[in-house]
């Protein structure tokens, strides 16, 4: 199952999914909820780079226990929305694999080896070009 945040992970997520012939699970920022019946797993994100708390939510019935996930996004800085979405992965007893991102902008090298972050590219290759 690939993970992905609203908007940028609602872009590259399925397109991977779609690659690897697996399922998408959307995670919605500041969700308002639709129906009384839909259960919703939600966390809250650590500050990002706004200095912002972000409420992150998926539906339970679309992240089931034994699914492994892959957390995919553009960018990773703060890792805030990457921490969040570990915790509804494992809040579904779901098992994480770890997070792909386009640019690994890590600032917390322990960040980035708890969520098994991997980038395409490093944020200093973007800088010395």
């Amino acid at each position: 199952m690939i993970v992905g945040t609203e908007s940028h992970g609602f872009l590259l997520g399925p397109l991977v999914a779609t690659f690897l012939g697996i399922g998408f699970a959307p995670v919605r920022k500041q969700p308002e909820r639709t129906s009384d019946d839909e259960v919703w797993l939600v966390r809250r994100t650590p500050p990002d780079y706004r200095d912002r708390h972000l409420d992150l939510a998926v539906r339970s019935s679309v992240l089931r226990p034994g699914d492994r996930a892959l957390f995919v996004d553009e960018w990773a800085a703060t890792c805030g929305q990457a921490l969040a979405c570990r915790q509804l992965v494992e809040d579904a007893r779901a098992t994480w694999l770890g997070a792909a991102v386009v640019v690994d902008a890590a600032e917390s090298s322990a960040d980035r080896r708890a969520l098994n972050l991997r980038g395409l590219l490093h944020v200093r290759e973007l800088r010395s070009r």
